[in-house]
């Protein structure tokens, strides 16, 4: 704080210290602005007091407004494909408010596959925060490898439809939900054999008790695409993040911390 004779006239904000997770993310991503790092540190101790963080396999911020800073996991901050380092392929846009595919050609490889990192194949959860309220014939967040081995999200399809699979694609192992609205943050998340659901902030959208059925894919998740030609989204990412499962309450809290998180960075829907 900045004090005058007057009174005061104005404040600056640092982190100086912080927590050692978040610090080595600045480090590695090249974040040095201080509004920035407060989002990063408090996001980070937010998700260990819920009890969520130790869940997390990749959670890609998209802070610091550049394909370079984007690129790093959070939970583990290095360069390497074994810490899920992002390549944006095709093209697309990096900014202050995160990701912009074209819709067309751009996407994220995470690097993580699935069955290398799930022994157990009734505990997944991803997701992503969306900026944008559109239709599509779009996969925002998955991989589809083929029928039995099909994970994703498509947040708003023509008409006007959410659909949702983990691991076989269609009913009764995916989820089929009418859906207006494809801004905000969704999550699936199986922690059961019969347990699927999708979240869209903090309210569940729809959700499954059906035994599920198929099999871990063995081919490596994108975000905005699902690994195939013609499923490209244009809707732009301020997170996106792949874990263990999640309950409700976790879900929720969750929800809370990532919104917080993105109105700190003042790109909140």
């Amino acid at each position: 704080m900045i004090l005058s004779t007057h009174g005061i006239i104005g404040s600056r904000v640092t982190v100086a210290s912080g927590d050692a997770d978040a610090l080595a993310f600045f480090t590695a991503a090249g974040i040095t602005d201080t509004t920035q790092k407060s989002a990063i540190n408090t996001l980070v101790t937010d998700l260990k007091t819920a009890n969520i963080w130790t869940k997390m396999k990749a959670l890609y911020p998209f802070v610091g407004g550049t394909a370079a800073s984007h690129r790093f996991n959070l939970k583990d901050p290095r360069t390497v494909d074994a810490a899920f380092y992002l390549d944006f392929l095709g093209g697309g846009t990096h900014s202050a408010n995160g990701y912009q595919p074209n819709g067309t050609t751009s996407y994220a490889d995470t690097k993580l596959t699935p069955s290398l990192i799930y022994s157990n194949i009734s505990n997944i959860s991803i997701g992503f925060y969306s900026r944008t309220n559109t239709q599509g014939t779009s996969n925002d967040i998955g991989i589809y490898q083929n029928d039995t081995k099909a994970l994703g999200v498509q947040t708003r399809w023509t008409d006007n439809t959410l659909y949702a699979q983990c691991y076989k694609d269609g009913s009764p192992e995916g989820l089929v939900i009418s859906n207006l609205n494809s801004s905000g943050f969704f999550q699936l998340t199986r922690t059961s054999t019969t347990s699927l659901k999708i979240f869209r902030n903090s309210s569940i959208l729809g959700s499954s008790s059906s035994a599920m059925a198929g099999a871990i894919p063995t081919l490596p998740i994108c975000i905005s695409n699902n690994g195939n030609n013609g499923s490209f989204s244009a809707r732009e990412q301020a997170l996106s993040f792949i874990a263990d499962g999640l309950t409700d309450g976790e879900a929720v809290a969750f929800y809370i911390a990532v919104q917080s998180y993105n109105t700190t960075l003042n790109r909140q829907v």
